[in-house]
């Protein structure tokens, strides 16, 4: 079937100049960014006609990755949209690829026919994947990682879940890995070379690499040379390797290699080895033919990765823009020196320059084995040649541009593989200094080849905002890793001129979190789709940041009206069970303020047992998590689960995770209050209640704490005169204490304020906003006043939240199971009575 073909036609004024034809084919990021350092130049020189082989415009290609992991939606790679074409006077063919050029005539031919004639042609075609030619390659379900079309490819595999089988260890096979990996499917990689991303890595740094690789889930196998596909009924069904070992894959990956794509240069004619050869211009064997990007061969180089792109594109517009006879001569290419980074969320990794040691090369290598750091540095003739860093990139910027302008450091030899800090003279308390010291042609963003001045001039041109330097040099708008190297140039250039306004609540709107809750309110919006029309959302659908929030703001003011959207939770919520690194789940059933029996551990056990889970492990929460549940089996685990009484944990969700008790004044001789008891009870009122952050609960009977009441969300501490309650608690990364909220005489009392508080929190803080950043956001003081200010406001607030509750607990696997019903209903028989009578 024929790819649509989507023209967007130039509105050309009624009389202009003549301009030259220019015709681009491709429409990725090679020939874009070349049409667009040409507008930069002389936006009236060319009329521009750009032809695309996909039907879509132009977008980051290196992002695909996050795109394939879940991180990011196509809409958020997009670099030109339809109005930068329109506004620039460009025609844009899509989705009918140029396949003939006609040299004599000047003209060029299109799969559907059309031709176009041009003055000036650019040859942006990119490169094609390698496919090694082993038995099986042709078979359904191998696929490479080059466009858009294959991340979908790959989706649709992982959303059937299974195995994946990737070949190749290098940058894109360990990003596709990654995001297959984090789709839930079991990912083994094969690489032929002893070293993962050999060409970047030295084998320390790719032992690391492998090893927390391994650590994750994913199975990688190093100095596997494959030696056929295997397949049934025309599909994928596992990768065989020359030594025998053979692994099962519902679908393989193919991402060994590029190569330049060369064949309508080679089949006009041009001078063509491993790439179309240029000169520094970028000018082809054809005066009147330029060619940019992965498809070109400059002295005998051919480039794979985006920086040298940026550095082509500005010498091709620099000559193609030079007026004949003029006396400049124009910069040209020389070539480039690249760097690499992986785009795997928590691997820090940085590699540049040469790391062969090769004679008359020195190393230098700090290894810190307990913080999993690994620094290499190779100087040659008191210059730095190369660098691997792993663990800790911070200074990768400073080497790079160390290795690019070869600068003598011989100052500095003892202190280099410390960072710039201490070569600058020793650690700076400044945490711009680092940014302040880099000179004005340091590269700050190598996704978009942005320098330092590039910024510094954007900020001062008026960007006084991230989104500001985004918009305007694109620095930090693709991967944004050098989003704190910009935001510490705009603090160093502006000061306290720097603009950062109220937070939006992401991309797709002006409004922040407060505004948007306000809002759905007053306008009486009760609907996603209502929100995004009533409030101008700047995107169709919305993003994986507001999605959630929405659906739980309209959760919150609407309980009983709104319906719960699924599909705007998070996985973890979806299946009420967390996925963990190898694509299986873990699931916590809830035992009541930690409280078990017989016939829920012989429950437990039987699951355990019939699902084949590997490990069983009490959690900090003092319940039973038990692992390795296959993603098919969810809905069975809970309804034999429901069988013995047990719901749903909610154990990994926005909402209550577990109320902590000790065994108190029933048990203790030390406790002062029933605290088992009066855990069950505030479990039992608070289960299933959506929250905009993960809470918990504890309860202490006496001042010893045993249930570590002072650092949850909701803590009580039983005195011998009742209770005090505690609030704002955090025991993550950031260990933060209660304060203090108030003390009360009885369990109702306490129950009562617990209530309210959560409702309080529910009704004000922004999604994924957890208590202790909230109160630390209003103060202690605002959650006092709109708790005791009004007499009535606790019996208000906590009459509120029981009302929600009323709709909130509810188990959708029970729902979904046979023979779950009756046993969750008659459990909510139990607890929505007394709900109802205390609302």
């Amino acid at each position: 079937m024929n790819t649509p073909t989507t023209v967007l036609d130039k509105q050309a004024p009624a009389t202009v100049p003549v301009r030259e034809r220019l015709a681009v084919i491709g429409n990725g990021m090679a020939g874009c960014r070349a049409v667009e350092e040409i507008l930069a130049r002389d936006p009236d020189r060319f009329d521009v006609t750009i032809f695309g082989a996909e039907p879509r415009v132009n977008y980051n290609r290196i992002m695909l990755s996050p795109v394939l992991a879940g991180e990011k939606a196509f809409e958020d790679i997009v670099i030109n949209g339809p109005e930068w074409y329109a506004d620039n006077a460009i025609t844009l063919v899509s989705g009918d690829p140029v396949v003939s050029i006609d040299r004599d005539t000047r003209t060029l031919a299109t799969r559907s026919g059309r031709i176009e004639p041009y003055d000036r042609l650019l040859i942006a075609t990119g490169s094609d994947p390698f496919i090694i030619p082993v038995p099986g390659h042709d078979l359904d379900g191998v696929v490479t990682f080059r466009d858009l079309d294959d991340v979908g490819r790959m989706l649709a595999a992982a959303d059937k879940g299974g195995s994946a089988v990737v070949i190749g260890g290098g940058l894109l096979g360990l990003e596709a890995a990654h995001g297959l990996a984090l789709r839930g499917m079991k990912v083994t990689v094969v690489h032929i070379m002893p070293t993962l991303m050999e060409r970047q890595l030295d084998e320390a740094a790719g032992f690391l690499l492998k090893s927390e690789l391994e650590r994750r889930g994913q199975a990688i196998v190093t100095g596997g040379d494959t030696a056929e596909i295997t397949g049934a009924n025309g599909h994928v069904t596992g990768v065989k390797l020359k030594d025998g070992r053979e692994f099962p894959a519902d679908i393989v990956v193919m991402a060994v290699g590029i190569r330049p794509a060369t064949g309508l240069a080679r089949a006009a004619g041009l001078a063509v080895e491993r790439g179309i050869v240029v000169d520094d211009h970028m000018v082809t064997s054809d005066p009147a033919i330029m060619a940019v990007g992965e498809c070109v061969q400059h002295r005998g180089q051919c480039y794979g990765l985006v920086a040298p792109l940026w550095d082509m594109c500005r010498a091709l517009a620099h000559n193609a823009c030079r007026d004949e006879g003029a006396c400049e001569q124009p910069t040209g290419y020389t070539g480039s020196v690249t760097s690499t980074k992986l785009k795997v969320s928590g691997i820090d990794l940085f590699s540049a320059g040469d790391f062969s040691g090769a004679d008359g090369a020195e190393d230098i290598v700090m290894r810190d084995a307990a913080r999993g750091i690994y620094k290499r540095v190779v100087v040659r003739d008191n210059r730095l040649v190369g660098a691997v860093l792993y663990g800790d990139t911070a200074d990768g910027s400073w080497y790079f541009d160390l290795l690019k302008k070869g600068e003598d450091i011989s100052p500095i030899r003892e202190a280099l593989i410390f960072g710039q800090a201490f070569a600058s003279g020793g650690p700076s308390l400044d945490p711009n200094a680092a940014v302040a010291a880099l000179s004005d042609d340091a590269e700050i963003c190598g996704c978009n080849g942005v320098s330092k001045g590039q910024v510094v001039a954007s900020i001062k041109g008026g960007a006084c905002s991230l989104d500001a330097v985004r918009s305007t040099c694109k620095a930090s708008a693709s991967c944004g890793s050098c989003t704190g190297f910009v935001e510490s140039l705009l603090a160093i250039t502006l000061g306290d001129e720097v603009q950062s306004g109220p937070k939006t609540l992401c991309k797709c709107t002006s409004f922040g979190h407060d505004d948007v809750r306000r809002l759905i309110l007053e306008k009486n919006l009760k609907a996603i789709p209502q929100v995004m029309q009533e409030l101008h959302w700047r995107t169709p659908d919305g993003c994986a940041s507001c999605r959630p929030a929405l659906n739980y703001y309209l959760l919150c003011a609407w309980p009983g009206v709104y319906e719960d959207d699924q599909k705007s939770r998070f996985v973890n919520e979806r299946m009420h069970a967390n996925i963990q690194k190898d694509g299986t789940y873990s699931v916590v059933p809830r035992m009541w303020g930690g409280l078990t029996n017989p016939k829920e551990l012989r429950a437990i056990a039987d699951v355990v047992e019939k699902y084949n889970a590997p490990m069983v492990k009490v959690t900090g929460g003092q319940r039973l998590d038990i692992f390795g549940i296959k993603k098919e089996d969810l809905p069975a685990v809970w309804a034999d689960l429901n069988a013995a009484g047990m719901v749903s944990g909610h154990a990994y969700g926005k909402s209550l995770r577990t109320v902590k008790t000790c065994v108190g004044s029933e048990w203790c001789r030390f406790g002062t209050q029933d605290s088992t008891g009066l855990g069950v009870k505030l479990e039992r009122m608070t289960w299933g209640s959506w929250m905009p952050h993960k809470f918990k609960i504890a309860v202490s009977g006496c001042p010893r704490n045993c249930a570590e009441a002072t650092i949850k969300d909701f803590g009580v501490v039983c005195v011998d005169s009742g209770y005090e309650l505690h609030v704002g608690g955090n025991g993550g990364i950031k260990v933060r204490a209660t304060d203090l909220l108030c003390k009360v005489a009885t369990e109702a009392e306490a129950m009562d304020v617990c209530a309210a508080f959560i409702q309080l929190y529910r009704e004000q803080a922004h999604y994924l906003e957890r208590t202790a950043p909230w109160i630390e956001r209003v103060g202690l003081d605002h959650v006092k006043a709109g708790l005791f200010d009004d007499p009535d406001r606790v019996t208000q607030l906590a009459a509120r939240f029981r009302h929600s509750q009323l709709f909130c607990q509810e188990d959708p696997w029970a729902e979904r199971a046979a023979g779950a019903h009756s046993e969750l209903h008659q459990h909510l028989a139990e607890v929505r009575p007394l709900q109802m009578e205390q609302a």
